[in-house]
C-alpha cells in the first residue's frame, strides 16, 4: 500500500484541498450543516485544526476541529470522513490533541442499514485511535410552527447577577445528574463550573438567566436561555434534587422558550441524553421535534 501523509492544511489550499474529498454520505456533516470554509473566509474553521490523510497527493480521510472565532483552543472534533477506515484512524492518532469527537446522525439512524454502516464505520475508526463512547443525545430544533409551551402559574423567575450565586445553585441541581456530562466532570463542583464557563462563554445577555421559585419564594432550579455563535440555544434547564419528579423541568423550558421567543428567536437548538427520560419528556411536551441524534466520544489523552 503506498504511503499515508497526515498533515494540516495552509489558508491558499485549505478549502479545495478538503473538499476534494466528495461528502461521503448521510452522516458526519457539522450540525448545522455548514459548509467548510476558513475563519479567513467567513466560515468556521481554522487551516491550522484541519487535517487531511493522503496517499499520493490524494484525501482519502479528513477532519476538522471547530470552536469559536475568539477562542485559542478547539472545543470539539465534529468533521470527520474516513472512507478509508485505516487512514481516518491513522489521522486521529496523529492528531496533536483530542477534543470531544462529536458525530451528527439521523433521527432513528440504526434503522437504516446505509446510515448505520456510515455511522459504525466513523465510530469503529474513533474507537481504534483510543476514543470511546460518552453517550447519545437527542437534538431538537425548534420553530414558531411548533407552537409556544404553556406558561404555567406554579413557578416565578427572578434574574441572579452573582455569579458565585449561580455556582452554589448549580453544584446543588448537579447532585444526582442524569447527564453524561456532567457525571464525566467527576464531582458537582467541577460541573458546575464548566456550565457557568460554558453559559458566560455565549454571546447573549447575562441577563437572560433566571432562577426559578415557587410563589412563597423556595428555589426550585434555574433556566438559561442563551445563544452560541451561531443561534438561540436551551443553555441550562435545571431542577434542585428535592423538588425532581413533579415535572418542573417543563415549566423552566416553556419558561426558557417565551424568553427567547420573545427576544425574536425564529429557531431554537436543545440537546439531552437519550438516558434522560424527565427531560426528553419535557421536550416532547413543549413541542419540541428531534431534529437529529448527536454520537459523543471522548478520548483521555
Amino acid at each position: 500500500m503506498t504511503t499515508l501523509v497526515v498533515r494540516t492544511l495552509a489558508e491558499s489550499e485549505a478549502r479545495a484541498v478538503f473538499t476534494s474529498l466528495p461528502d461521503a454520505g448521510l452522516v458526519g456533516r457539522p450540525l448545522l450543516g455548514r459548509p467548510y470554509r476558513t475563519l479567513a473566509e467567513g466560515g468556521e474553521y481554522r487551516p491550522e485544526w484541519t487535517w487531511v490523510a493522503e496517499r499520493e497527493g490524494v484525501v482519502v480521510a479528513r477532519a476538522a476541529w471547530w470552536a469559536a472565532p475568539e477562542d485559542q483552543e478547539p472545543l470539539v472534533l465534529d468533521w470527520f470522513d474516513c472512507p478509508d477506515q485505516e487512514a481516518g484512524v491513522e489521522l486521529l492518532r496523529a492528531m496533536p490533541r483530542h477534543p470531544e469527537y462529536e458525530l451528527i446522525l439521523p433521527a432513528g439512524w440504526r434503522a437504516d442499514p446505509r446510515v448505520y454502516a456510515e455511522a459504525n464505520s466513523r465510530i469503529e475508526a474513533a474507537r481504534s485511535a483510543g476514543y470511546r463512547e460518552l453517550v447519545e443525545r437527542f437534538t431538537y430544533l425548534w420553530t414558531p410552527a411548533d407552537g409556544l409551551p404553556e406558561r404555567g402559574d406554579r413557578l416565578v423567575f427572578r434574574p441572579e447577577p452573582d455569579d458565585e450565586v449561580v455556582l452554589e445553585l448549580l453544584t446543588r441541581i448537579q447532585q444526582g445528574s442524569l447527564d453524561a456530562h456532567e457525571q464525566a466532570a467527576g464531582d458537582p463542583a467541577r460541573a458546575a463550573r464548566e456550565e457557568l464557563e460554558f453559559l458566560n462563554w455565549c454571546p447573549s445577555p447575562r441577563e437572560w438567566w433566571r432562577v426559578a421559585c415557587t410563589p412563597d419564594g423556595e428555589v426550585v432550579g434555574f433556566q438559561a436561555p442563551a445563544r452560541n455563535p451561531n443561534r438561540p440555544i436551551v443553555g441550562f434547564i435545571g431542577v434542585l434534587p428535592e423538588h425532581r419528579g413533579r415535572g418542573y423541568s417543563y415549566d423552566l423550558l416553556a419558561e426558557c422558550t417565551r424568553q427567547l421567543a420573545e427576544a425574536g428567536a425564529q429557531e431554537i437548538a436543545a440537546a439531552t441524553d437519550l438516558g434522560n427520560h424527565p427531560m426528553a419528556a419535557a421536550f416532547a411536551r413543549a413541542g419540541y421535534p428531534v431534529d437529529r441524534h448527536r454520537y459523543c466520544m471522548v478520548h483521555p489523552g
